[in-house]
């Protein structure tokens, strides 16, 4: 069966590139919360506590509303440039084509290794669980079949995906029920207003250094942009439910975050004290307070959810090579979408051969996991970055628009919470950005001066 192609430039989305939209609010909203994951804090909670002289609740109420602008910005370009293709789009119709390419290029780094880090969590777990297979096994095993699922239709994956979350959530209502259950019969650990206040005195500049940590936990809710052009209602809705993703993860992350603390035994300087610790002080609190059934039920969603986390994000890189791909930024012939199942078959294929190189790499080291982690967060904070900058190009520069709250104060404090983060980012994640970053400049500067991206 053959496959067609998208025309490029910016005429090139629509009916005719084959993307069917069949998408509704909660169909997106089920990508952004597989890919951010209900459970995110977990792996963190520990080193947030410390961070944070214990305020681990408060740090993700204040990371909740900073990344918030980072949403609003985004409900404000998918209403004005509804394309596939989400901030390389945004930027490209804002700043031109050079910046186009370049938040495309680094939000590849981001949309191609977050999905080789939750399969290789995927396949931790499940080494830990049957160790006589190798995590690389089981990390591959996941790539094919969530791969399986995204080439059947974006419709399958939705559905399938929903009952993963559905599942996700239900773990989390019994780990609620639980700690509740546990603080009314035996009492906290800690006073129960600490985490918000901390445990020795409240301290800002604690507290924001850990955000700078956690804000991390939401990457991913920005994936639902990626299929405005398979959305029922198209922009609108994706703007809902980038907005509703957002604000339900932090509802989350918050509630849990206060309950994990509450039963945590140690205290803040004593997870300071010994790093080690840090890594399982989620699971430590749960096994010690409530039982070791409720440490394997949510060890073993969370190997689940990695998988369909990462599902979601194949998905999403998926369409970033599509659309620039249409667009010629990329080789033309990622643009063909299968007309039977109605998604970019060849960019999925592309997005999940790199994404199963790097985590089967990454599964057969001992440091893979610390490498992987290093280096996906910076292609999205400089992209988001570049989002910000579109929103006061687009509205401000280009249609003069006076609405200062939308169109520039957000924006601004968007881009001074990610220069926060940045600066605050491991040095080796920095060094990595920035060659990524380099390399994707001089492709530019390669396009500019050749015969062929001087016509375009």
């Amino acid at each position: 069966m053959s496959e067609r192609v998208e025309p490029a430039g910016p005429g090139g989305g629509g009916p005719r590139g084959g993307l069917r939209r069949s998408l509704g609010v909660r169909d997106l909203m089920v990508y952004g919360l597989l890919f951010i994951a209900p459970m995110a804090p977990v792996g963190v909670f520990g080193v947030l506590d410390a961070k944070s002289h214990g305020a681990v609740a408060a740090v993700y109420l204040v990371a909740t509303a900073a990344m918030g602008f980072t949403a609003l910005s985004y409900a404000q370009m998918v209403r004005a440039v509804p394309r596939t293709g989400s901030v390389y789009a945004y930027a490209r119709a804002g700043l031109g084509e050079g910046a186009g390419f370049v938040a495309g290029w680094m939000a590849m780094l981001d949309y191609l290794l977050i999905p080789a880090v939750a399969y290789l969590f995927s396949g931790i777990a499940l080494h830990s669980l049957v160790p006589g297979v190798s995590r690389w096994v089981w990390t591959a095993l996941a790539v094919v079949v969530t791969t399986g699922l995204n080439l059947a239709g974006v419709r399958t994956a939705a559905v399938v995906g929903l009952a993963v979350l559905v599942t996700e959530l239900a773990v989390l209502a019994v780990f609620v029920v639980a700690a509740v259950w546990v603080l009314v019969r035996d009492g906290a650990q800690r006073g129960w207003a600490t985490p918000f206040t901390a445990v020795d005195g409240f301290s800002a500049t604690a507290v924001l250094s850990a955000v700078s940590v956690a804000v991390l936990s939401y990457l991913g809710f920005d994936a639902i942009a990626t299929f405005v052009e398979e959305a029922v209602g198209a922009s609108a809705a994706v703007a809902r439910a980038v907005l509703w993703c957002l604000a339900v993860s932090g509802v989350l992350f918050v509630a849990q975050t206060w309950l994990a603390a509450l039963l945590e035994p140690l205290t803040p300087q004593e997870l300071a004290a010994d790093p080690a610790a840090q890594g399982s002080a989620f699971y430590d609190a749960v096994e010690g307070s409530v039982g070791h059934w409720l440490h394997v039920l949510v060890a073993a969603s969370k190997a689940v959810g990695a998988a369909f986390a990462a599902l979601a994000g194949q998905a999403a890189a998926g369409r970033l090579l599509f659309a620039m791909g249409r667009d010629g930024r990329l080789p033309r012939f990622l643009a063909a979408v299968d007309p039977g199942s109605a998604v970019p078959r060849r960019a999925l294929l592309v997005s999940a051969a790199i994404t199963l190189a790097a985590a089967v790499w990454a599964a057969d080291r001992d440091d893979g996991l610390d490498r992987l982690t290093s280096v996906v967060d910076i292609g999205a904070l400089t992209a988001f970055a570049l989002l910000h900058a579109s929103v006061v190009a687009w509205y401000v520069v280009r249609h003069g628009s006076r609405d200062w709250a939308r169109h520039l104060l957000v924006p601004v404090l968007g881009v001074l919470v990610i220069g926060a983060v940045v600066y605050e980012a491991a040095p080796t994640a920095q060094v990595v950005g920035l060659v990524w970053l380099a390399a994707g400049l001089l492709v530019v500067a390669v396009r500019s001066f050749s015969p062929v991206g001087g016509r375009r």
